[in-house]
């Protein structure tokens, strides 16, 4: 259900609070930096460079993971996890990946997978249960953790079945095929697109839970918030049970990410508490 701005003022109150607690308990976390996730011999410089890691992870067992992929357009950015996701009781792997135009799609979800795919493989070795790993992103990365989320065929490369990730939290992603796919095509941004590379051509009602964030409709990108209200309203009519969108009133596209992590905490302990 869209949700207004003023519903994050009782849950600021109470992810305050947890986080009191959770700092106390956390006090103690560590961070390991530009893991490569790719495994393929003859990996060129390029790939070398791009394709790694870090994660922060807490002094506990059993602890949830959020596998953060920056924005950037598919064609900047870099590897950051957010100090307001720092100690909040679940690890943070904040993948990099390859940009437009040194590759082009599906390339970048190629990585985001592979980076998944490590996570998965390795976060019991940290503490970490892989029952109650999420998936998120902003901008691209999160039209990239959507693709992920929807679209089962990347992660069965890695015959991992999507459907074991504990919950997707887009951050203003591209449901709609993204634009710098559009443009490798030839075909002008303001023209939209959805085919296979699209979020919104693989609607499922057996999907992960799924909480969609955007900013303000008057303030974000043209069109974004329109998008992820098309894609929750789909999931509800496939019959998906847990999708949820808020739409950040006041917040635009590039300010949105903090007040978003709030909601994006809520949901993560909800869903590792269920699982």
């Amino acid at each position: 259900m869209t949700q207004p701005l003023r519903h994050l003022l009782c849950l600021l109150l109470t992810v305050v609070t947890c986080s009191v607690a959770v700092a106390e308990d956390s006090a103690k976390s560590a961070l390991e930096t530009d893991i490569l996730y790719l495994n393929e011999t003859g990996l060129d410089d390029y790939a070398q460079k791009q394709c790694r890691l870090d994660i922060h992870y807490p002094n506990k067992e059993g602890f949830a993971t959020v596998v953060w992929f920056h924005g950037g357009g598919l064609s900047g950015g870099d590897k950051k996890i957010p100090k307001y996701m720092l100690d909040q009781g679940y690890a943070v792997v904040s993948a990099n990946y390859r940009h437009h135009p040194h590759v082009k799609s599906p390339v970048y979800i190629e990585d985001a997978a592979a980076a998944l795919a490590w996570t998965f493989a390795n976060v019991e070795k940290y503490g970490g249960d892989p029952n109650k790993i999420f998936v998120s992103g902003h901008s691209a990365g999160g039209y990239l953790a959507s693709m992920l989320t929807l679209d089962k065929r990347w992660m069965e490369a890695h015959k991992i079945d999507a459907d074991k990730l504990a919950g997707s939290i887009p951050f203003s992603g591209h449901t709609i095929t993204h634009f710098t796919i559009r443009k490798e095509r030839g075909i002008d941004q303001n023209i939209v697109v959805v085919d296979d590379l699209a979020p919104l051509n693989h609607i499922r009602n057996d999907a992960p839970p799924i909480l969609l964030l955007a900013g303000d409709r008057e303030l974000e990108f043209p069109g974004r918030y329109e998008e992820n209200a098309l894609l929750w309203r789909m999931l509800n009519v496939a019959k998906h049970p847990d999708a949820e969108l808020y739409e950040l009133e006041g917040f635009t596209h590039g300010n949105m990410v903090e007040p978003g992590v709030l909601l994006m905490t809520s949901f993560i302990r909800k869903h590792s508490e269920s699982n």
